[in-house]
């Protein structure tokens, strides 16, 4: 039995057992925390924003309907914003998704676009982080002799290597061992054990934090080891824990020795910096270990509680020289959101020599710069395969330049397939994703359902030689707004693991999507779908 299938039967055994318990505790915790939800901070602002879209509509619809002259002004307002629009470097299905309801509401729409796409929140957000990637990029140095033995030995991949590191900033690593997480108990367990170990310094940067079980068991340690004078900084995203994290935690756990930050804190302003949330899940451990893939910190992630079925979710462990570049990577971002200049060279430390095989290259990706690192990585991944792709996503809404990689791939005779979940956690997404459904068909894409759960793991296979496993999703949000990071793979031992746990997931426990199964979509699916696929991008 593969590695990956015996863990997911060790787990399954004691799943449901975790699950129970887990609901009874919800249960109890439920009113209580449904009351702290409305009438917390957080639902003020939620309610402030909605107030603003619904004053601009009634206003301007309002005088639109008072004044017919001013049709024939926002009339012309909106042609000219349209050609605007169509002169932008944006993305086509993007700036279609703005042209439409232009055309539709044309007075409302062009109000929504000019504040939305204001820039004096944006603009030093940009500054900063643009000034302080320099420092960050002088420290992540190209290695010239692996540069040229790639060139040599893998050509293929010479190109991407160089964008990488050219283009993205991240160079090459050598001497990085990885190991391959099937599912988030897994990485849990390692993660725990990893911690303990910790002498010198964690950095912790995720997208959610939930106050739940599996972040105890890590606040525990982490106050132990601020009690023996290990730096403990920790990063979190304001949207994506708004929700789920007691009021004012940041200086709770300031009071406690723990270094916190919020990356772009929720606020009742509409603003397109919204949109720019940090999706990135790192942890850094003495700079000898670093974990990433796409497991925030919730309970849910390892099956203590059942949200939308079983949650498959994946991760990678690297020791070695490639956990420099996660560790640049977090303190950059640090230094932008508390505008400080750290010294690198006190992060750094000299990793012993490592049987691994291959290379690494761990990047990240950005929303305030002009290059789609991580959609490109992917795109050279599906043009470079010879024998098949492997890719899951819990959300695929790809653009029109993805969807013309896949198109080219599958007729080509590459076995390209695509793992999504059954059960999503939004179904207005889901319903996007299965609209694609038929068009994947019929370039030959083999499209499957991850059975009686939610598919969250983010992750590209090609030829038994090459993958990715990370943070970055197949949608516009991955690959346009947020910042992601991800560990590229080429002939690393852990590749076969990740084979065998496709292989494992196709056999036992993914549904394969028929012609049979588009047919049967109810009207109304169909319909919504049409609609909000239309919309995507802004979504």
């Amino acid at each position: 039995m593969s590695k990956a299938a015996e863990s997911m039967k060790n787990v399954g055994q004691n799943v449901k057992t975790n699950v129970i318990n887990a609901k009874d505790k919800i249960k109890k915790k439920k009113p209580k925390k449904l009351i702290n939800i409305i009438f917390s901070q957080r639902t003020t602002i939620i309610l402030l924003l909605l107030l603003q879209f619904v004053f601009i509509f009634v206003t301007f619809q309002t005088l639109y309907n008072q004044y017919p002259y001013l049709h024939i002004a926002f009339s012309t307002v909106a042609a000219v914003l349209a050609v605007y629009i169509l002169n932008t470097n944006e993305n086509p299905a993007y700036k279609l998704a703005w042209l439409i309801p232009l055309i539709a509401v044309p007075l409302f729409t062009t109000v929504l676009y000019v504040i939305l796409k204001n820039q004096f929140q944006t603009r030093p957000v940009r500054k900063l982080y643009e000034k302080r990637w320099k420092t960050a990029r002088e420290n992540l140095k190209t290695d010239d002799d692996l540069m040229a033995e790639i060139r040599e030995h893998h050509p293929g991949k010479h190109k991407l290597a160089s964008y990488v590191d050219t283009y993205g900033g991240f160079p090459a690593c050598r001497n990085t061992d990885v190991t391959y997480f099937p599912l988030g108990e897994d990485k849990f367990e390692a993660m725990l054990r990893e911690l303990k170990k910790a002498e010198r310094f964690i950095f912790m940067e995720y997208f959610i934090i939930d106050d739940g079980e599996m972040w105890q068991e890590i606040v525990e340690i982490l106050l132990e080891k601020v009690s023996q004078g290990v730096e403990i900084r920790l990063l979190y995203d304001g949207m994506g824990s708004q929700f789920t994290l007691p009021f004012r935690y940041k200086k709770k756990l300031s009071e406690k020795g723990v270094q916190c930050r919020v990356f772009n804190p929720f606020r009742p302003f509409l603003s397109t910096i919204q949109n720019n949330r940090d999706h990135r899940k790192i942890l850094v451990i003495d700079g000898k270990v670093a974990f990433s893939g796409g497991i925030n910190i919730a309970d849910e992630y390892i099956n203590r509680i059942d949200r939308f079925g079983h949650w498959k979710d994946t991760a990678v462990m690297l020791r070695g020289d490639g956990v420099w570049n996660y560790t640049v990577m977090f303190l950059h971002m640090w230094d932008v959101i508390s505008n400080s200049e750290d010294d690198y060279s006190k992060y750094k430390v000299d990793c012993p020599a490592y049987d691994a095989k291959g290379f690494v290259i761990p990047y990240g990706d950005s929303p305030l710069d002009t290059e789609n690192v991580g959609e490109l990585v992917y795109m050279d991944m599906i043009n470079d395969a010879k024998d098949y792709v492997y890719i899951s996503t819990p959300y695929l809404i790809p653009d029109n330049e993805m969807l013309t990689v896949l198109d080219f791939a599958a007729k080509s005779g590459v076995d390209v397939r695509i793992i999504t979940p059954e059960i999503p956690d939004k179904r207005y997404v889901s319903c996007i994703t299965r609209s694609y459904h038929k068009d994947l068909l019929a370039m030959g894409v083999r499209v499957y359902e991850y059975k009686g759960g939610f598919n969250h793991a983010k992750q590209c296979l090609c030829d038994d030689k090459s993958a990715v496993v990370g943070t970055i999703n197949f949608d516009y949000r991955s690959f346009y707004l947020h910042f992601e990071c991800a560990t590229f793979m080429y002939e690393s031992d852990c590749i076969k693991d990740i084979k065998a746990d496709f292989d494992d997931l196709f056999e036992n426990k993914c549904r394969e999507i028929t012609a049979e199964d588009i047919n049967s979509r109810s009207p109304i699916e169909k319909f919504m779908a049409v609609i909000l696929r239309t919309i995507a991008p802004l979504l």
